[in-house]
């Protein structure tokens, strides 16, 4: 049976890399919302206990991405808990700092597994259950290294820049079935990362960019919760971007 845009049951949302920084600002709002969120994390057990104890309707769930075979698991168990999979963000990112002659082939490997391949695995694995319902929500989320490149992270960007063909390609399988796939690409936001970097880096970023700020982790979650929304229904196979102009250069 089609549960389609006019289901008023609770959403249930798969949000990757979502106990910290931006994904965990996206939890909170679709929590916020009444929406069931799985959020998956990698290895901090501490922030995950704090988002799900904060939050109702929120499960946390540990896997390395990185496994296919984790991938597959995970949306097979969302699958068979809440029955439904209406919205999937692939938020989970590794970087790596290293030119391409100092990556190692296992570093490749495993930054291209987690930023390109777990999207493809997660995805492919829900796909099928959102056809059968008539409705899904897929949203990918890359990088501003992706368009403009950067020279100590050749397999980061390669990666996130898979993710651009990648949605457009489930876009234009999907888009008949009442599934959306679509990417946001972010600039510098405030999160531990950034909040860790020397403070002459810190400000060295923050006058490349033309709105002279790095962004709030929630604007970026604003935007990923609009294209899940269902007014954003005739948005498939888009880029969004959400840099403070950072990607125009100059």
């Amino acid at each position: 049976m089609s549960v389609g845009s006019h289901d008023h049951a609770p959403r249930v949302a798969i949000v990757t890399g979502g106990t910290r920084g931006i994904g965990a600002a996206l939890t909170r709002r679709l929590a916020k919302r009444g929406s069931r969120v799985v959020a998956v994390y990698r290895g901090d057990d501490a922030s995950a206990r704090r988002v799900q104890q904060e939050l109702d309707g929120v499960t946390t769930v540990r896997a390395d991405l990185a496994d296919p075979e984790a991938c597959v698991r995970l949306v097979e168990d969302v699958l068979a808990e809440h029955g439904r999979i209406d919205h999937l963000v692939n938020n989970a990112g590794l970087l790596l700092e290293a030119r391409s002659s100092d990556t190692t082939i296992p570093d490749w490997e495993r930054v291209v597994a987690v930023n390109l391949s777990a999207a493809f695995h997660l995805a492919s694995t829900a796909v099928p259950a959102m056809r059968a319902a008539g409705y899904g929500r897929i949203v990918n989320i890359s990088s501003v290294t992706a368009v403009m490149g950067s020279p100590s992270e050749a397999a980061y960007g390669a990666a996130k820049a898979g993710l651009h063909g990648l949605t457009r390609s489930l876009a234009r399988e999907t888009a008949r079935h009442g599934i959306t796939v679509n990417t946001v690409v972010p600039g510098v936001f405030e999160t531990d990362m950034t909040a860790s970097m020397p403070e002459k880096t810190r400000a060295a970023i923050v006058k490349m960019i033309p709105a002279g700020r790095r962004g709030n982790p929630d604007e970026l979650a604003a935007a990923v919760e609009f294209l899940l929304g269902d007014d954003a229904g005739y948005c498939t196979g888009s880029v969004l971007t959400v840099d403070g102009g950072l990607s125009m250069g100059g």
